[in-house]
Formats: structure tokens, C-alpha cells, sequence
């Protein structure tokens, strides 16, 4: 099934640099926290823009490798690093192993997650790490959290009109919350979790924006809003108007078992 925001579209590059704005520093801290350095050989699924393996190339050197893979990689001609079309459900996974396999705000959009999953598990090292970070809609459905008013009921009209028009071509909107759960199902030791929401970012009206621009003729052919009312939404966001938030992002990592760390603690 096509996917709802196609990278083909001149929207798509705006909402990428919104999302790296909003989320980089959270994911890079994550990244941190497992201990990506020299040497290391990452995989970075559907990367969507350069921001993260453009990172992770700084942090790997030139002793490491970074292959970012999408199914459209029209934004990834900056990144130095190996950049490759693929499907996570439908292709052969790359050449590994890799020591960190990371995806945000992918899996919760494919209708096959789980087969995407595993594969990614299988392209793991023995003490390799994955890390997914995906967004949970269902946990926090609402734009304005505060809503005081009509442009506060109209933004989240025209939010659970996007969430329906996810659900419709297969995204599962409580899928975040999941993750802890699947990694340990998986295999993964030392399995921890955590969750992101930014409140009245600019950055957030941006990505807004940018989204609602993207399906804007679905939602009015769904019935979802009308023209009229996209356009006063956009023009209420312009003009700063409203506190917009987003579904929380849920960040969960875990360990390939490694048979060397249990010969290491044998007297």
C-alpha cells in the first residue's frame, strides 16, 4: 500500500529538517548512551534525511561504516556515507553484520513491521545493539492538548483525520508503546524504553504544516475537513497562534545476547 507521505513530495524535505530539529538531540543522546564510536558498523533504516547518518558517520570515523538505506533516497545525497535504495520487508538485508541497527518513525507506517523487525535483529552482531524509536498517536491523539477554543478544536479535527487516513493504509497508532514488549520477544537483553514529547516547539507547527500540506486532498476527499478550514488552520499556525504538540515518541533499545560475555564471567 503506497504510503501516506510519500518522500516524493516537496513537503517531504521540509518535514524532515522539523523532525530532525525536534528529535536529533534525543536520539543522538540514546546513541551516546549505548556507546557508538570508532570502528562501529551501522545500519540506518529508512533514514529519510542525512541528519542522523551524517552523525553517526562522525562518530564511527573512517575506521567504522554507516549504510543508510529507504525506499527513496532523493533527500540522502548530502550524507557521506553509503547510501542504498532498499526495502526493509521486501529485499534481501544488506551486507552485515552491524553493530547498531537504528529506525525512527518507521515501522509503526508498515503493514509487515514485524518481518522488518526481525530482520533487523538477524542483521545484528553478537552484543550488537538496536535501537527503534516510533511514535505512539493512540497514547496522545490530540494537536492541542489545551484546547481552549475553536482553532484548538479544529487542529485536532484535522489531527484525528490524519491519524484515520494512517490507519487506513495499515500504521498501527498504538504501536509505540509495544516496542519494550517486542525487543525482549526478539531475543534483546537489557531491554529500556522511554518516551519524547515536545510541547509548542516552533519546530512543531513547522512539521504541522508541512504534514497537513502533504495529505491535504485526502483529508478533504475523506471528509475530513474542508478547504476552507485547512486554510484557516495553516494561516492560525503561520501566525503562531497555537500550542501544537505531538505523539509521543517512544525510544526503546536493546543487546544481541554475545556467548563471549558469559565465557568472560566463568571462573
Amino acid at each position: 500500500m503506497e504510503y501516506l507521505l510519500s518522500n516524493r513530495q516537496v513537503e517531504a524535505g521540509v518535514r524532515f529538517e522539523a523532525i530532525s530539529e525536534l528529535f536529533d538531540s534525543w536520539t543522538f543522546r540514546h546513541m551516546d548512551d549505548i556507546g557508538v564510536g570508532d570502528g562501529w558498523r551501522c545500519w540506518e533504516v529508512g533514514a529519510g534525511g542525512p541528519s542522523v547518518p551524517a552523525w553517526l558517520a562522525g562518530r564511527v570515523g573512517e575506521a567504522g561504516r554507516v549504510l543508510a538505506t529507504d525506499i527513496d533516497v532523493s533527500w540522502l545525497g548530502d550524507a557521506p556515507v553509503d547510501v542504498r535504495r532498499h526495502d526493509i520487508v521486501r529485499d534481501e538485508p544488506p551486507e552485515g553484520p552491524f553493530d547498531l541497527v537504528h529506525a525512527r518513525l518507521v515501522l509503526v507506517h508498515l503493514a509487515d513491521r514485524d518481518a522488518a523487525l526481525r530482520t533487523m535483529v538477524e542483521s545484528l552482531r553478537p552484543g550488537g545493539f538496536l535501537l527503534v524509536e516510533d511514535a505512539d498517536p493512540a497514547l496522545q491523539p490530540l494537536a492541542c492538548p489545551d484546547e481552549r477554543g475553536p482553532d484548538e478544536r479544529l487542529a485536532n479535527s484535522v489531527r484525528r483525520g490524519f491519524r484515520t487516513l494512517l490507519a487506513e493504509r495499515g500504521a498501527d497508532l498504538a504501536y509505540g508503546r509495544t516496542l519494550p514488549r517486542l525487543l525482549r520477544e526478539a531475543g534483546l537483553e537489557d531491554v529500556r524504553a522511554d518516551a519524547f514529547s515536545p510541547i509548542s516547539s516552533p519546530a512543531c507547527g513547522v512539521l504541522e504544516t508541512a504534514t497537513i500540506l502533504q495529505v491535504r486532498d485526502r483529508l478533504i476527499a475523506g471528509g475530513h475537513a474542508t478547504g476552507g478550514e485547512i486554510d484557516h488552520l495553516l494561516a492560525t499556525i503561520a501566525e503562531g497562534g497555537l500550542d501544537l504538540t505531538l505523539a509521543p515518541l517512544i525510544s526503546a533499545w536493546g543487546r544481541v545476547p554475545d556467548p563471549e560475555d558469559d565465557r568472560d564471567h566463568e571462573p
